[in-house]
């Protein structure tokens, strides 16, 4: 499905109050303060901020919704929290500290009738459901907690199941490319792009502005997230998007 304007999203992967950032969810770093980052990211021109506690199911826990507070003050942008989301009560909490969108991703898995919950007290459009996918003997494999534990199911099957269940957005994250800088997982981002009927969000493996042109033009992507990249001033968002906008790729200045 496609949107005509295609979106930048900002992402920080919080553990302990601070954002960090890892290769292929491992050997994590520390990339500074949350809210200092997020309040950047928006005064550069964001279209979205994703704000993901990337150890709360590992460790059973709630997200923190005091950075979830303190992050949302700073921001004008539409701004997706998960981590930890396993009820519609968590998912309220969220909401209320001033999150626009739900992400939810191991617990829907394990109980995926949270996403009709989720969809149907709250509305598709606040529901994002977050996918870590790795390659498999040739299978792109759905994977939990942090990506740490392997399932049989294959994404696109439970991309399909999700929207089916009231999922308005799904983000594919690539286990494989994550934090390489080697450019997104083409082929499956492409698979899923084509095959639903809903905004995918490719994450994973961002490393230069042409790496976002391949991801809208050729894999058919509504919107792509980097986080590291942006950190590090890598790549800045202002002059991220005027590349694309040069290169023919509609999006918001």
């Amino acid at each position: 499905m496609a949107g005509l304007t295609k979106r930048i999203i900002a992402c920080l992967d919080v553990k302990d109050g601070r954002t960090v950032k890892g290769v292929r969810f491992e050997g994590l770093v520390d990339s500074g303060d949350p809210v200092e980052l997020a309040t950047r990211y928006a005064r550069e021109g964001a279209d979205e901020l994703v704000l993901l506690d990337i150890t709360a199911t590992h460790e059973g826990r709630g997200t923190f919704l005091d950075i979830v507070r303190r992050v949302a003050e700073v921001l004008d942008i539409p701004f997706t929290v998960g981590g930890g989301v396993s009820s519609v009560d968590d998912a309220h909490a969220l909401l209320d500290a001033g999150a626009d969108k739900i992400s939810v991703n191991s617990a829907a898995v394990r109980r995926p009738a949270l996403i009709n919950e989720l969809a149907g007290r709250f509305g598709s459009q606040c529901v994002v459901l977050a996918i870590d996918g790795k390659s498999v003997d040739g299978k792109w494999l759905v994977h939990l907690n942090g990506g740490r534990i392997a399932t049989e199911r294959e994404v696109l099957e439970w991309a399909r199941e999700g929207e089916e269940r009231g999922a308005g957005e799904i983000l594919l994250t690539s286990m494989d490319n994550d934090g390489t800088r080697g450019g997104f997982s083409i082929d499956i981002t492409r698979t899923l792009s084509t095959s639903l009927g809903i905004p995918v969000i490719a994450s994973g493996g961002a490393g230069t502005m042409d790496h976002f042109t391949e991801v809208f033009r050729i894999a058919k992507a509504d919107a792509a997230l980097a986080a590291g990249i942006f950190h590090t001033r890598t790549i800045a968002l202002p002059d991220l998007k005027a590349y694309l906008i040069a290169n023919g790729i509609p999006i918001r200045p």
